[in-house]
C-alpha cells in the first residue's frame, strides 16, 4: 500500500473475519446507493462478507465527506481506500486484492445493483459450498436507466452482455468481467491483471483468458444490473481509449481473439484506403439520434473495429 493511501473504516472491520471481500473501484462515481442495497443484508451473511472501497483518485472532499458518514452507520465491515491519484483499472484491482482479507474476492463495479435481496448470501453460500475458482454471476439491464440518450449503450450490452449463464458457460473465458466477479484467493495471487493495460477496457478478458488455461471458471445466475449506462459519445471515447489495450490482449492471446468478429472486422477493415474517413462517417451514424437505435449500434460497432484497426 501506498503511504499516502487514506483509510476509513466502519465499526465492524477491526473484529471481522470475512469469506468474501467485496471489492468496489469508483472514479468521480457515488457508491452510496450500492453501498446501502449490500447493507441490507448484512445480517444474512452472518460474518462472512466485508467490502473493500477503493476512490481512485477521485478528489472530492464532499463526496469522501458523505462516504465517510455513511460507512460509520454500516453494519458491514467496510474499509475505504482513498487515493490522491488515478492508478488505473487493472492497478486498482490488484490494490483491492491486497487490502482484501477473504478467501474469495467478489469484484463489483460501483454503478452496479444487485437484481435481489439474497445476491451477497448467494455469493457466499456459493464459496463456502464449492470454493470455485472463478465464478461469473451475470449482468441484467433490469433496473438500468431507459431514457433515450442511453438507447444505443442499452441496445449493445442487451446483445453482447446480458447472455444467460447457460450461453455464457459454453465460452466461459468470454463472458468475465470484473463488475460481478467472484475469483479465490490463490488464483488471483497466481494470475493478478497486467498493469500494463491503462484506461478502459479489455483487462479483465485478458486476465481470463489467461486464468482458463489454469483454472475452471463457471457461469452462475446471481446478475446485477449495470446502471451506468452511456451517451454515444462517451462509448466512443472508452473505444478510443481500449484500442491499445485491444492490441495488447490480441499479441497475447492471438489464438483465442482470431475468433471474435471485432478481431476479424478489424483485420478487414485494416485493409480499406481511407480507414480515417469510414471512422468520421460511423461515429456520426452512431450519434445521429433520428436513425434507428440498431442503425446507430451497428455504427458504433462498426466505428470500434475501424479504431481497432490500427491496434491489429
Amino acid at each position: 500500500m501506498s503511504p499516502r493511501a487514506k483509510f476509513t473504516d466502519s465499526p465492524a472491520w477491526k473484529g471481522a473475519r470475512p469469506a468474501v471481500s467485496v471489492l468496489i473501484p469508483f472514479l468521480r462515481d457515488d457508491p452510496s446507493d450500492l453501498l446501502e442495497l449490500l447493507d441490507e443484508e448484512a445480517a444474512s451473511v452472518g460474518g462472512a462478507v466485508e467490502i473493500v472501497l477503493l476512490d481512485d483518485g477521485t478528489r472530492d472532499p464532499d463526496l469522501t465527506a458523505r462516504l465517510t458518514a455513511r460507512i460509520r452507520s454500516m453494519a458491514l465491515p467496510l474499509r475505504l481506500i482513498t487515493l490522491p491519484a488515478n492508478e488505473g483499472r487493472a492497478i486498482g484491482r490488484n490494490r483491492l486484492a491486497s487490502a482484501a482479507r477473504g478467501g474469495s474476492l467478489l469484484f463489483l463495479d460501483s454503478d452496479m445493483r444487485p437484481d435481489h435481496r439474497r445476491f451477497l448470501r448467494d455469493w457466499a453460500d456459493l464459496a463456502a459450498r464449492e470454493d470455485p475458482a472463478v465464478a461469473f454471476g451475470g449482468f441484467s439491464l433490469l433496473q438500468a436507466p431507459t431514457v433515450a440518450r442511453f438507447a444505443v449503450h442499452r441496445a449493445l450490452a442487451a446483445k453482447s452482455e446480458c447472455v444467460p449463464y447457460m450461453e455464457r458457460a459454453k465460452q466461459p473465458e468470454k463472458y468475465v468481467y470484473t463488475s460481478n466477479l467472484l475469483v479465490r484467493r490463490d488464483v488471483f495471487e497466481s494470475e493478478a491483471f497486467d498493469p500494463g493495460f491503462t484506461g478502459w477496457g479489455w483487462e479483465d478478458v485478458e486476465w481470463a483468458m489467461r486464468v482458463s488455461r489454469r483454472f475452471e471458471v463457471v457461469h452462475i445466475d446471481n446478475p446485477a444490473t449495470h446502471m451506468g449506462l452511456d451517451t454515444v459519445a462517451a462509448l466512443a471515447g472508452k473505444y478510443e481509449q481500449s484500442a491499445p489495450n485491444f492490441g495488447r490482449m490480441v499479441q497475447r492471446h492471438p489464438e483465442i481473439v482470431a475468433a471474435y468478429p471485432s478481431y476479424r472486422a478489424a483485420r478487414l477493415l485494416k485493409r480499406l484506403p481511407g480507414l480515417h474517413l469510414l471512422r468520421l462517417a460511423t461515429r456520426k451514424g452512431a450519434e445521429t439520434d433520428w436513425l434507428p437505435v440498431a442503425t446507430r449500434a451497428f455504427s458504433l460497432r462498426l466505428y470500434r473495429a475501424a479504431l481497432y484497426a490500427d491496434a491489429v
